[in-house]
């Protein structure tokens, strides 16, 4: 083992005794016309990963928009995964999944739902890191 790999192993055991909060990573599914009501409903979501996670707040929260005719406060976070997490048959995160915190030490955070903005790969990281938004009305 090369002294970067060495150096990698130990920052990435180091990251992942930071991940003391659990999260989902899911898609909403396609939707399904509902015949009963002529309208079409999002389908069963697909579960991407359940497992240990360390969210926090970005320096860039809090930022409001004009969302339809209501203000929206956005608040960026961001996700990390285990280094060596793998996504189910080769899928990849894309903007729009979803990230919602089953549960957390910070009592407040179980039930956040986080918006997928962009996701980080590197070869040299010590975990993986997805860039996400909470959009509180």
């Amino acid at each position: 083992m090369s002294a970067l790999e060495a150096a990698l192993a130990a920052g990435r055991r180091e990251h992942d005794a930071l991940m003391i909060d659990r999260v989902r990573l899911w898609r909403p599914g396609e939707p399904v016309f509902d015949r009963d009501t002529g309208q079409d409903v999002e389908g069963p979501p697909a579960v991407l990963y359940e497992g240990p996670a360390r969210v926090k707040p970005s320096s860039r929260t809090g930022e409001d928009v004009q969302a339809g005719e209501q203000e929206v406060a956005l608040a960026e976070y961001e996700v990390s995964v285990p280094w060596s997490t793998a996504l189910p048959d080769g899928a990849r995160l894309h903007r729009g999944d979803r990230v919602t915190v089953l549960a957390s030490p910070d009592a407040r955070m179980p039930g956040l739902e986080l918006w997928v903005m962009a996701v980080q790969y590197s070869a040299t990281a010590t975990a993986w890191r997805i860039t996400t938004e909470d959009r509180t009305t």
